[in-house]
Order: structure tokens, then sequence, then C-alpha cells
């Protein structure tokens, strides 16, 4: 008898520690999608999380998922890798330069530079839905801080997202409205570094008790954990599917319930 109510309660805090937010949860109806991951790009002429690629994508009706980072001096830009290594060929922090420094890089030799999180609003403007990531693997909250007052401002449907716990946690306690999406990958697999311990609870959702995420956008390789069936089948919460490479794919996901962030082709 004892066992039985040990592993009940073992079953309990599980469940407990995984579940999604459990009253007043946004409408999520405007927002529920396919998403182009990081704009509608292509890496020669239009880089990703590039304004071409993003008016590219408002073009053609299609909702963008896009990565917010800071600058030093506070500016918030759409840039996904913490380094410009890979997009501008230059190993430094994108932490490290001021907004007025990083105007000199171009993305991927184009025309393109880093645009400011701002100026990608007053291009949308509404006309597709937003899918923000924000980017930042430490409890520091400074981004959280100065995205607020921009979406606040912003009259389109959006929502959030990380893979940080403590962002979204953030917005459930500071904009309680705003619909938030637990990011989630094998970081097992995909991290070397850091806490074993840490990545092995964010691979299995048990740190969503910190934010209590409104849907789960999941990493399409690592997606038949027993949280994921818990979370979109008892609590029901919107499954994302990223990054979703092929129209076969895509057709699934749509069959099954499930929102594709995607990149590399023009669904049909």
């Amino acid at each position: 008898m004892v066992v039985i109510l040990i592993l009940l309660l073992l079953v309990a805090l599980y469940v407990a520690m995984i579940m999604p937010r459990p009253t007043a949860r946004p409408d999520m109806a405007p927002l529920l999608c396919n998403y182009a991951h990081r704009g509608l790009f292509d890496n020669k002429r239009l880089p990703e999380n590039s304004m071409g690629a993003f008016a590219r994508a408002v073009d053609k009706g299609i909702g963008i998922e896009l990565d917010l980072r800071l600058t030093k001096d506070g500016e918030v830009v759409v840039f996904h890798d913490a380094t410009l290594a890979r997009m501008c060929g230059k190993d430094l922090p994108l932490s490290s330069l001021t907004y007025e420094e990083l105007q000199k890089e171009r993305l991927m030799g184009t025309e393109y530079g880093i645009p400011r999180f701002a100026e990608v609003l007053k291009l949308v403007d509404g006309k597709v839905p937003l899918l923000v990531e924000l980017k930042g693997e430490n409890a520091e909250d400074a981004l959280c801080w100065r995205v607020a007052p921009l979406l606040d401002a912003y009259g389109g449907e959006y929502s959030v997202e990380s893979f940080n716990p403590l962002l979204l946690r953030w917005f459930s306690k500071h904009r309680p409205d705003v619909a938030r999406g637990q990011l989630v990958t094998n970081l097992l697999r995909e991290k070397q570094e850091g806490s074993k311990i840490l990545n092995f609870a964010l691979t299995h959702m048990l740190l969503n008790f910190l934010s209590r995420p409104d849907f789960i956008a999941c990493d399409g390789r690592y997606q038949r954990d027993l949280a994921f069936w818990i979370c979109k089948k008892i609590f029901r919460v919107p499954f994302f599917m990223w990054t979703v490479r092929k129209q076969e794919l895509l057709d699934y996901n749509r069959r099954t319930g499930r929102f594709s962030i995607f990149e590399g082709f023009l669904p049909k």
C-alpha cells in the first residue's frame, strides 16, 4: 500500500511539473497556423531573419517565426546565433557590439543588415501572425523588459516562445495575457556543455511549472517523449513542430492537428 501511494505521489508530482497553463489561457485561434522559420529566406538573395525574408513572407500571407537578442547598448535586434560567425563571417558575440557597430555588418554578403525588432513590426503591421523567440540561457531578463513595450504597442497577432522557462515565467508574471510557448529539443544529444541535470529537465519539460506554457514547440526529431503525449492528449495544448523541410511532413502535420515551423520551400 505504501509503495502504491509513493508511486501515485510521484506520478502526481510529474504531471504537476510538466502541466501547461491550467486556466485563463489566451485565445490561440488567430495564432494556429504554419510559420516561416526566420522568414521566407534562401540564404542567398534573401538571408534568414532579414527584412527581405520577412517582406516575402508578408507578401505570401505566411506567419513569421523570428529570433530576438539584445545588443550591447540594449537595442532589440532580430538575429538567431549568439555570434556573428555563421551569418556575417566574424567570430564576435552579438551582445558585445552596439547597434551602430552592427550596422556595418551584412548578412551572408547580401545587401541586408541585422534589423531592429521595431523595424520588423512596422513592416509586418499585423498582416501575418508572429512567433517571437526570446534568446537567452540564464536568468537575465533584460530582453523581456525591452521586448514587452514593443509588443504592447503592436496591433497585430503574436505569441512568444523560448527554450528558457525563466523568460517565459517573466511573461507569465508581467504579461499574462500573452500566449507563450515552451521550445523543446533533446539537449542531452544536441548540447554537450552545461549541466546534465538541467539539460535532462529541459529535455523532458520538467520545468514547465516555471513557464506554464500555452503551447509546445518541439524539435520534430524528438517528439515521442511521454511529456509531449500528456500535454497534447490530456491537456490539449497546441503542438508546433520545427524544423519542417518537406511538403509531405507539413501535410502530415496538418492532418494530425500539428502546426509547422518550416523552411526551404514554399508550402502548397
